[in-house]
């Protein structure tokens, strides 16, 4: 599969984006809070060779480590707008984001729908049931767990970096070469000093919005205009039920926007669900046209 480079100017900088694949045929993706470009290595594969695969690296993480802040879903959304009016497709890019990258889509496409055709959301995008009064910082250490942690840290050597996640109970048993490719490009640094390129401000900013925005998800849903489906996993992010979403959130929802039809993908968790073998099945949807996917 081709893979370039390139670089999408967003006025104080530039974001990073990986291209998988040559053909005319366009997704946009967007990853999660802690990830980068390279989660949809695995999507990309699947796709035909009509498509190519757009992946961002949002500000403060991968390639665009470096752009500042303000973060949160409102200023990865400009960007992801910035990048589709680049694209010049005229309304005929698809749109997926995983985990709060389904969020950010969702922004961007209730905000400018003549950007795209559709939208995919995968474990994400809907308001999340947090807690009456709960801190937004605590929340954010008890679900990420390991996945933030790391980020503070320095380690003495890649494969030390790579045990970690290996460690992980929702990507160790499922471990394979997208999910390494995946880890290792998060790396910077050299012998003794390895860190992740993910920044921790950006992270603990985005969560914080993610946590408290959900008066403003709904709002998003409520105006979403464009064909959207949301394909959704029964296990969260330590490999265990319930997942993300519960299925009562996804049927409350689905009932309530036109339209949103809703997929449960069986025998995946939050990772795996764009990492393992659920891959398949998402370049699949994505290549459907509308009306083809099961509601």
């Amino acid at each position: 599969m081709a893979t370039a480079e390139l670089h999408i100017p967003v006025g104080d900088g530039s974001l990073r984006a990986l291209r998988f694949g040559t053909g005319p045929r366009l997704v946009l993706a967007v990853h999660g809070i802690t990830g980068s470009a390279m989660a949809f290595r695995a999507v990309a594969r699947q796709l035909p060779e009509e498509y190519s695969l757009f992946a961002l690296d949002l500000r403060g993480r991968g390639g665009s480590a470096g752009l500042p802040g303000p973060y949160g879903l409102g200023r990865h959304a400009d960007d992801v707008r910035r990048t589709a009016e680049l694209l010049g497709t005229e309304g005929r890019l698809t749109l997926v984001g995983h985990s709060m990258g389904a969020y950010v889509a969702l922004r961007a496409a209730a905000a400018w729908p003549e950007l795209f055709d559709r939208l995919l959301l995968v474990d994400g995008g809907l308001p999340l049931p947090t807690p009456p009064g709960a801190d937004p910082d605590r929340v954010l250490d008890a679900t990420l767990g390991p996945m933030l942690g790391r980020l503070g840290r320095t380690f003495d050597s890649a494969a030390a970096h790579l045990d970690l996640f290996r460690a992980h109970p929702a990507l160790g048993p499922y471990w394979n070469e997208d999910i390494e490719a995946y880890v290792r490009a998060d790396l910077t640094g050299a012998d003794g000093s390895w860190r992740s390129r993910v920044s921790v401000d950006a992270v603990r900013a985005d969560g914080r919005d993610l946590l408290t925005s959900s008066a403003r998800v709904a709002a998003d849903l409520e105006r979403l205009s464009l064909p959207a489906l949301l394909v959704y996993a029964p296990l969260g992010m330590f490999d265990r039920a319930p997942g993300l979403l519960p299925t009562g959130l996804v049927a409350r929802w689905r009932d309530r926007v036109a339209s949103l039809r809703t997929e449960l993908l069986p025998g995946c968790n939050h990772y795996t669900i764009v990492l393992g073998e659920p891959a398949r099945l998402l370049a699949r949807r994505l290549a459907e046209r509308q009306g083809d996917a099961p509601s």
